[in-house]
């Protein structure tokens, strides 16, 4: 059905033309046309059936106008890439010069899609109360979103923000740049042992958040935790926002069943649906979400990428961390990979590289339940796994490899290849996930290196030329470090905080008004307001 708009038309001006077509504008292409050379115009984006009295010297003279539906093609496309409704012109005309008429009046009742922008805003310069909760923790936990989150609770805090933190308990620090944290107990995950789990929705959590009054809770997702952030946001009547870190429906075929895929997509929509807004790490996250239709696209908000360039910097290059990544072999060219040591990572593609690469050693720095099995499936090969670090080591083995390499299918960001770049070394990855936002085609080959995934030869002709060539490699290595230090975790945090935040208010209170539709109708039925004469 389309909508219907009035327009009245006052006789008493001077005269522009009418005719019973109107022409749409401005794609050149539209099958709509007009005959008449002079005309008044209006916008309108959508078709439309307008009813036009159109006025003599005796009796108005009801006209109808209509346009064809092929005039809006194009508008549909723009309006789902957000373009606003100024972008179409219509015209009505006549050739009835005897017709005295002018459009005073344009209603339209179409809602805009998406919320204003405001960047500069007097709700972004006073102080937010913001609720995070975050399984499993940020402090203990070794994830890729560790850093993330880490360094928005350190910018939120610097911008004047109260922040309150709820996480699993193990390895909650005393204080975090002033923010409160809140534990809560929890317990593994069963097919992952070493991923704790909470539902943090005890008395004591639900009065902690409640006694803190936040104006938005923030809630990583998916997990367990997320479903107590939703319902402490539902009994607070706050608005919620939940940014999605782990691509879960890839994994459960890995650790599980795969005939849970699909009930962990209903899941994730049920979450996701409830939600004012969804954060996601790259766009070829938020592509996979919008295939699967877990929420509205308008909804699906990029959180931008960063990388702490001080901490991880070609500084910081060691030639005791080279002996030791080496095993004492640092005139070996050496490939490194940092993370997670999980089945889901791809690691056993790395064997069969490094079976075509004799000269080459290789370190996993890192843990995780596949360890055990990695270890076993390189024994006997020139491979060093050292385990978990932290700080200025992690930095420094970062920077004492020649080459980074990341076989991993499932990849929602990976934030490990932002920081090998920022410490200087060129990286070789699987094109998959959203490895591609940070190496994209324009710049693969010039800054990094990506590869199919699971071809071998393609990986191995991206890798030998820069294990090979010390001046090759450090050209590309320079032009790596040149392009992360682009990346500022605050101006990311300040676009969550000023932009992204602001969307899922506006998105809240829509929704309540929609809620409240009903009530205020009956309201008006039962008590309605008394009609005054002001003649």
């Amino acid at each position: 059905m389309t909508p219907s708009t009035s327009l009245s038309i006052n006789p008493a001006l001077s005269p522009p033309s009418f005719s019973t077509t109107i022409s749409c504008l401005p794609p050149p292409s539209s099958s709509c046309s007009s005959s008449s050379s002079s005309s008044s115009s209006f916008l309108y984006p959508v078709p439309v059936s307008l009813k036009v009295s159109v006025f003599t010297s005796s009796r108005p003279k009801p006209i109808t106008l209509s346009c064809i539906k092929a005039c809006f093609s194009e508008f549909q496309r723009l309006k789902g890439s957000g373009r606003h409704r100024s972008d179409f012109l219509v015209r009505a005309k006549s050739t009835d010069t005897n017709n005295d008429m002018t459009i005073a009046e344009i209603r339209e009742e179409e809602e805009e899609e998406n919320p204003p922008l405001l960047y500069n805003s007097e709700n972004n310069s006073r102080p937010r109360r913001i609720a995070l909760f975050v399984e499993p923790s940020p402090f203990a936990y070794v994830s890729g979103y560790k850093n993330r989150f880490q360094n928005f609770i350190k910018y939120l805090r610097e911008m004047g923000d109260e922040v309150m933190v709820v996480t699993t308990h193990e390895g909650v620090p005393q204080e975090f740049y002033g923010a409160k944290l809140i534990g809560s107990r929890s317990f593994p995950c069963p097919w992952y042992q070493k991923v704790p789990l909470s539902l943090a929705l005890s008395p004591r959590i639900i009065s902690e958040v409640a006694r803190f009054k936040p104006d938005i809770i923030h809630a990583s997702s998916p997990g367990i935790m997320v479903f107590g952030a939703l319902a402490i946001a539902k009994m607070l009547c706050v608005p919620i926002v939940m940014s999605y870190h782990t691509h879960v429906p890839v994994y459960i075929p890995r650790y599980t069943f795969a005939w849970l895929v699909k009930p962990m997509w209903l899941i994730l929509k049920f979450l996701h649906r409830a939600a004012d807004l969804t954060l996601v790490p790259s766009a070829a996250i938020a592509r996979d979400l919008q295939a699967a239709r877990v929420t509205a696209a308008n909804k699906i908000r990029l959180w931008n990428k960063g990388v702490d360039s001080e901490s991880f910097h070609p500084r910081y290059r060691s030639h005791e961390m080279r002996m030791r990544l080496s095993n004492g072999e640092p005139d070996r060219p050496l490939i490194v990979h940092v993370g997670r040591l999980g089945v889901e990572k791809s690691l056993d593609f790395l064997k069969s590289v490094m079976d075509q690469l004799p000269e080459a050693r290789i370190a996993f720095i890192g843990d995780g339940p596949y360890r055990e099995d990695l270890e076993k499936l390189f024994a006997g090969m020139p491979a060093v796994f050292t385990g978990m670090l932290g700080g200025e080591e992690l930095s420094q083995a970062y920077a004492s490899g020649d080459v980074f390499i990341m076989p991993s299918e499932s990849e929602t960001l990976g934030l490990v290849v932002l920081e090998a770049m920022s410490s200087g070394l060129p990286v070789v990855a699987a094109r998959a996930g959203g490895i591609p936002d940070i190496i994209p085609p324009e710049q693969d080959g010039k800054t990094s290196f990506l590869f199919n995934p699971g071809d071998l030869e393609d990986c191995l002709s991206k890798l030998e030329p820069l294990l090979n060539n010390q001046e090759y490699r450090e050209t590309i290595g320079k032009a790596a470090r040149e392009e992360m230090e682009k990346y500022d975790w605050k101006a990311a945090t300040r676009t969550i905080r000023n932009e992204q935040y602001n969307a899922a208010i506006w998105f809240w209170r829509k929704k309540r008004a929609q809620l409240l539709r009903p009530v205020q109708w009956l309201v008006k039925r039962l008590f309605p307001s008394p009609e005054v004469d002001y003649r």
